[in-house]
């Protein structure tokens, strides 16, 4: 059985505040017009929050690891690390490691 589970973008947040022991952040979407516009709030234990923001850092990692690897091959060098595996999905996109 398939998942049923929303899916959100967000481009920016609004707000973020804790009460309760919950940290609330409003996440933005931007409009044509290029103001913020609230699309969503996720909330999340403030105790899981450091694992939160840490996952979000490894992320950005990869990504910053990928697209550097990319550019050196675009430049005729070779990246200091190939990939473990060919990439499942489309161009530019690649999975978490956790």
């Amino acid at each position: 059985m398939a998942e049923n589970r929303p899916t959100v973008f967000a481009d920016g947040v609004i707000e973020a505040q804790v009460a309760h022991g919950v940290a609330r952040i409003t996440l933005a979407v931007t409009g044509n017009d290029g103001k913020a516009s609230p699309c969503a709030t996720l909330c999340v234990p403030v105790t899981q929050l450091p694992t939160l923001v840490n996952g979000m850092g490894n992320l950005l990692k990869q990504i910053e690891e990928r697209v550097r690897a990319q550019i050196q091959q675009q430049q005729g060098a070779q990246p200091a690390a190939e990939p473990a595996a060919a990439p499942d999905g489309p161009a530019g996109a690649f999975r978490f490691q956790n």
